[in-house]
């Protein structure tokens, strides 16, 4: 994640998506929110809601669940 902070959100994505394709990583939640974190940050807003969704999918912790909701409403307040 610290690549798209140094250089680019889309440097960011592309690396996260390089690492999407790891089986021990395809059901990681974090991947998940960092990917729509990125996406946020480059206005693909619809991506990042499913990016958020799928993370919240993959994880049953209940802080979680809450921090990821809020960047849902964060990210339904930014683009409306």
């Amino acid at each position: 994640m610290s690549i798209g902070f140094a250089e680019s959100p889309q440097s960011g994505l592309i690396a996260l998506d390089r690492l999407a394709s790891e089986p021990q990583l395809s059901s990681y939640s974090y991947l998940e929110a960092a990917r729509a974190d990125f996406l946020m940050r480059l206005g693909r807003i619809e991506e990042a809601r499913v990016a958020f969704d799928a993370a919240r999918s993959l994880t049953t912790n209940d802080v979680e669940l809450e921090f990821l909701a809020q960047r849902l409403v964060q990210l339904d307040l930014e683009s409306g």
